[in-house]
């Protein structure tokens, strides 16, 4: 589904969007006319369109400019060797054309949809694990206060009642300027998204300034993309720049975001869950209850709660409050705002049976790096009394490094480990078991080892050995969380973790309760 865009809105004519980028343009044309949107999807332009032709891995997407012309597009912005294969294919739109066009893309669409000057207040998370969740809480928290917010992330974008499944984390800058138009059309106040190493690198977010950018962590995630962990590091730090943001908050409990610090180019807040680390805000972990907190800065106590389990959604849940007392909240309404679930898919989301009972937990998250296995293993193991079962696989073409480290986290805390696919992609899947199954070997462990080829049985034989563990056993499915498809050779077939969670349950109960009656 392409993204909304707003109902009225001014042209903003070739000369002027020219003027903007410094573009030469190609082919004799009126400057004068209008640009009403821009994108750079031939399948989504309308009339009155700046298409937006960019060179890619696979292709150039001046190869589809005859079809953005038929569809009404009125000019296209692209480079020297988009112009010529637009021409050689007979193609005489005006052309904007630049050496870079995905880097003055923000630029451009902050103009035609008149969000240059942001009437919204922005907020942006990024880290590689928690973003998600962080948002939400943030979102949540914000829409008890009496706020009207937005939310752009991995798993939705949600502009009021409205909302519209992500196909990626941050949305191009092309829909993002469409999305925040939108937003403000219909008397939002606040944004909070999720901003991605990608889309720092790929200029998405170019044209958009936050009020509040937060860091969450770094770890191994994403090196089928960036060279190494300094470069992945170095894209997160561009979000705190002067370009991006105006101040920051920065979880400070690993060493990344203590460099981060030292790095930031706006001014910074930080935050730590560790007791032996100094920050500006700190949590005190109440030892009986590690799901209550307190949260100390500035002259200032809240006693807070986590309304999700785990000691990652502690520092989440401190990430959020902090971020709202900077955006103004009083104190008080925080502590009370933060209670809220917020319901975030696919991340120790619960899923139960038809017969559901106290015997079994059964959960959903989308754990899908070696440190957020181990961090959603670790909350689950203090609820264990029985077997603690974890599904993995992990996902093909893409960062082959993390998969030994995923099955090491999954066998050093689990009972039992059955290795399956997650997304192949287009890679051979037992290839990709075999690496996960290398890493959980190489723990000096009584885990259960399981390979199991399709990830339907394998979560079938994840919820037989959590039942064969006797009351209070764990059942956790993780990698994929809230997705709804699952890649297999190119082609994307239909597979939710939670329904086949729920399928399983109801299955092996079924087959349990026959042989009981034999």
């Amino acid at each position: 589904m392409s993204a909304p865009r707003p109902a009225s809105r001014d042209s903003s004519s070739l000369r002027e969007l020219a003027l903007l980028v410094d573009a030469s343009v190609d082919e004799p044309a009126d400057l004068d006319l209008g640009v009403s949107g821009v994108t750079l999807d031939s399948r989504a332009v309308q009339p009155g369109d700046l298409y937006a032709a960019l060179p890619g891995a696979r292709a150039h997407g001046a190869d589809f400019a005859a079809q953005a012309a038929e569809a009404g597009a009125t000019a296209v912005l692209t480079d020297a060797a988009g112009v010529e294969r637009m021409r050689a294919a007979g193609v005489d739109l005006p052309a904007l054309v630049v050496d870079e066009p995905r880097a003055v893309l923000g630029a451009l669409s902050a103009r035609v949809y008149d969000t240059t000057e942001q009437s919204l207040t922005m907020v942006g998370i990024t880290g590689t694990n928690g973003k998600t969740t962080t948002a939400y809480l943030v979102s949540s928290a914000l829409g008890v206060l009496g706020h009207r917010t937005g939310l752009i992330g991995t798993v939705e974008t949600r502009i009021g009642d409205e909302r519209i499944k992500s196909v990626r984390t941050t949305p191009e800058a092309t829909d993002l300027h469409a999305i925040l138009a939108v937003m403000d059309e219909r008397d939002t106040d606040t944004c909070v998204m999720e901003v991605s190493s990608h889309a720092l690198s790929q200029h998405r977010v170019d044209g958009v300034v936050f009020d509040l950018a937060l860091f969450t962590n770094l770890s191994q995630d994403h090196l089928d993309f960036h060279a190494d962990m300094e470069d992945y590091f170095s894209a997160k730090a561009r979000l705190f720049t002067p370009e991006h943001s105006l101040r920051g908050l920065v979880c400070v409990d690993d060493v990344w975001g203590r460099r981060l610090v030292e790095r930031s180019g706006v001014p910074v807040t930080t935050l730590t869950t560790l007791p032996d680390h100094e920050a500006d805000w700190t949590v005190t972990v109440d030892e009986q209850e590690p799901s209550r907190f307190v949260l100390r800065g500035r002259g200032m106590e809240l006693e807070l709660r986590s309304a999700l389990p785990g000691d990652f959604n502690v520092a989440n849940t401190a990430m959020a409050a902090v971020a709202l007392i900077l955006l103004g909240e009083e104190t008080d309404a925080v502590s009370r705002a933060i209670l809220t679930d917020p319901h975030v898919p696919g991340r120790m989301e619960r899923v139960t049976g038809a017969a559901d009972s106290d015997d079994l937990l059964a959960v959903v998250d989308y754990a899908h790096t070696p440190d957020a296995v181990e961090a959603a293993l670790a909350a689950l193991r203090p609820a264990t009394t029985g077997r603690l079962v974890v599904v993995l696989g992990a996902g093909g073409d893409r960062d082959r490094g993390k998969r030994r480290g995923m099955g090491r986290a999954a066998a050093g805390l689990a009972d039992a480990v059955v290795v399956t696919d997650d997304n192949p992609r287009g890679e051979d899947p037992a290839t990709i078991r075999a690496a996960v199954l290398e890493g959980a070997r190489s723990v000096d462990s009584d885990a259960t080892l399981v390979e199991v080829a399709g990830r339907r049985e394998a979560i079938r034989e994840g919820v037989r050995l959590a039942r064969g563990g006797g009351a209070g056993s764990v059942v956790a499915v993780v990698g994929k969380g809230h997705e709804t498809g699952q890649e297999v050779a190119g082609v994307v077939q239909p597979f939710d973790d939670r329904h086949e969670l729920k399928a399983a349950l109801d299955a092996v109960d079924t087959d349990t309760d026959e042989e009981a009656t034999r």
